[in-house]
């Protein structure tokens, strides 16, 4: 076909590891240059949870798959590479384990450790990235640069619809993808610098590349390491959807890549017109063999039917339905300590297939050229193609389960899924509330201590502020090194409702304030009329008057002097407002009616609300107590 024309090229025989990579040039911004015009671009998309969603939203993610595929340019070579790489230790150290600080709390940051890695041993323990590697044939780097901006910021639209993050990846990101397959177990040495490598005038080759290469006629060795390349060889005629998460399962360092030619249009009605034509030859001919024979019932023979109804499908499809005709490639690569090793994986990966009524073959004495196909650089050198429709690419979905391994997480336990561990950082959350819900007995309380601890373990930094009505995390506050604080009618503690700072509010701390001070007034009396609320407003300014001249500084007011200027207004309203108040200022429920003289400057508060009694909850509701 014309599409397969400009896809041809001289591959010379590598006489070095260097040569064995199909990569002529990189540029900063992750553009690679892997033939005469051919440029490169890749991007990587973040997984969402198509394997445990309803069948309503599983079709809409099968569909929304699909318009991406309808989004691919004809003129380009879009690879799709989903890689799978064990947590080694490094990386479990600087995203699951707690650095060890100096401080009192050094034993339980071990205790805690050691508990993490009792965890991840029942664990997979593996990194699955999803990248979208785009080819395109261009005259120079410009227009390539034009085409991939224009084209990512489409693509990256459309997977935003199915709630998955498109970035591009930059120089040292994307040569980080070959450095860690290449090199397995020194993932902790990359540092690469493509400036300094101009200077001392290196090949970014030298950097990736294994030490050595020895390929044999059914896998390869890769220094120390020894690997595989295997290709999907014949299809079933039904797939299910999860073939792909199946087949990427296997807890090893592997990489699967699913090789895609759009089809223009035109061609591919022409190509199925082709084909339908030859099936009703096909049964044209053997009619006239039937009747020359005076055989003029003969019923059409089962396949020639079956190849009549699946052109006209097929036909329908690309005329009718909105799909496009693809040529597809799957191939995989998986890599093992020992040949015995890779033999069992091997065995593993071709009987996951064979479940599927799928053929997965190995690739014979083309282990190098395999390797290059799989691999996220933008060539493809296996020669095997299979025609697919839309609908038939999507079946093979690269979507499974969102993983959450966030650096500095905190553990909440092991997706149900995948097995892996889950770390979240609710910082990094659009929205990083959250409820603990459950029955009695369940672990409520238990839940939330654990993330406090973790919390409180990891970030030194952070601020951890506990209101406490059953007095049960004393023990705990005061083992982390917190304060607690025991407020109640009969207490010696108080806290000021009214404390101020500037940093209240960027905007206006006093507006803020008053508002509170409304609600606060709201909480106490039942039904307060809007002259009320214009009372209470004006006098809220007004008790910050001299504290807000002084800039925030000195002796914030109090409930007390907030009191005082309600009976110096001249309205009777006014005098109902103070008499309201009067039991919380005056009276013995005055908790937080004066001067805070508890320390509240430790990152880490609980305040013991077990004996405040019912008569201060309206106060306790309304105080945003700091």
């Amino acid at each position: 076909m014309k599409i397969f024309k400009r896809d041809k090229e001289r591959v010379k025989i590598p006489r070095s590891v260097q040569q064995a990579i199909p990569i002529k040039s990189i540029y900063e911004d992750g553009i690679f240059q892997v033939g005469r015009n051919k440029y490169s671009k890749t991007f990587k998309f973040t997984d969402v949870n198509y394997a445990i969603a309803g069948q309503e939203d599983k079709e809409r993610m099968f569909l929304g798959y699909g318009s991406i595929l309808n989004l691919l340019d004809c003129g380009s070579y879009p690879k799709l590479t989903i890689i799978n790489r064990k947590l080694n230790k490094i990386d479990f150290d600087n995203k699951i384990k707690l650095k060890l600080e100096d401080d009192n709390l050094t034993k339980y940051r071990k205790e805690y450790n050691r508990i993490l890695a009792e965890n991840s041993i029942d664990s997979k323990n593996m990194i699955q990235e999803k990248l979208l590697t785009i080819t395109i044939d261009k005259k120079d780097i410009s227009e390539s640069r034009n085409y991939f901006t224009r084209t990512g910021a489409e693509l990256s639209n459309n997977f935003a619809r199915l709630n998955s993050k498109f970035t591009e990846l930059d120089i040292n990101e994307r040569l980080r993808v070959f450095y860690d397959f290449f090199r397995i177990g020194e993932e902790d040495l990359y540092s690469f610098d493509i400036k300094k490598c101009m200077k001392k005038g290196h090949s970014f080759k030298d950097y990736i590349c294994p030490n050595t290469f020895e390929f044999k006629s059914d896998y390869f060795k890769m220094g120390e390491k020894y690997g595989r390349v295997l290709y999907l060889k014949e299809y079933a005629n039904f797939i299910n959807d999860d073939i792909v998460s199946e087949l990427t399962d296997l807890d090893k360092n592997m990489m699967l890549s699913i090789d895609i030619k759009p089809v223009p249009m035109e061609e591919a009605i022409k190509k199925a017109e082709k084909i339908r034509l030859g099936v009703e030859t096909n049964i044209t001919q053997w009619q006239k063999k039937q009747n020359a024979n005076n055989n003029f019932s003969a019923v059409i023979p089962y396949d020639m039917e079956r190849q009549r109804e699946e052109s006209k499908e097929f036909l329908d499809d690309l005329t009718t339905r909105d799909q496009k005709m693809f040529f597809a490639t799957i191939t995989l690569v998986h890599t093992a300590d020992t040949k015995e090793e890779l033999d069992n994986d091997t065995e593993k990966l071709v009987t996951t297939a064979g479940k599927h009524l799928c053929q997965l073959v190995t690739l014979k004495y083309q282990q190098m050229d395999g390797l290059n196909t799989v691999m996220p650089s933008g060539v493809k050198r296996i020669n095997t193609k299979r025609t697919l429709t839309t609908e038939s690419l999507s079946v093979f979905m690269p979507f499974k389960v969102q993983e959450i391994q966030d650096t500095k997480g905190v553990y909440y336990g092991k997706n149900i899924i995948s097995k892996n561990m889950i770390l979240i950082d609710r910082k990094e959350l659009q929205n990083g509330n959250s409820f603990i819900l459950g029955v009695s007995g369940s672990g409520k309380s238990f839940t939330a201590k654990q993330e406090i601890t973790s919390i409180a373990l990891r970030d030194k930094d952070a601020d951890i502020i506990i209101i406490d009505p059953e007095a049960e995390y004393k023990p705990l506050i005061k083992a982390l090194g917190g304060e607690v604080i025991k407020i109640s009618s009969t207490s010696y503690n108080h806290i000021n409702a009214l404390d101020l700072s500037k940093d209240y509010d960027e905007k206006n701390p006093v507006t803020v304030k008053a508002e509170f001070i409304l609600s606060l007034c709201e909480q106490v009396i039942n039904n307060v009329t809007p002259n009320q609320k214009a009372i209470i407003d004006r006098c809220a300014t007004q008790v910050y008057k001299y504290y807000k001249q002084g800039n925030y500084e000195g002796t914030p007011p109090t409930l007390e002097d907030f009191r005082e200027i309600l009976l110096q207004q001249q309205e009777p309203e006014a005098k109902d407002i103070a008499l309201a108040l009067e039991l919380f200022t005056k009276g013995s429920l005055n908790t937080f009616s004066k001067q805070t003289n508890v320390e509240t400057n430790n990152r880490l508060l609980c305040y013991d609300i077990i004996d405040l009694g019912e008569q201060l909850t309206p106060i306790r509701n309304a105080c945003n107590i700091r």
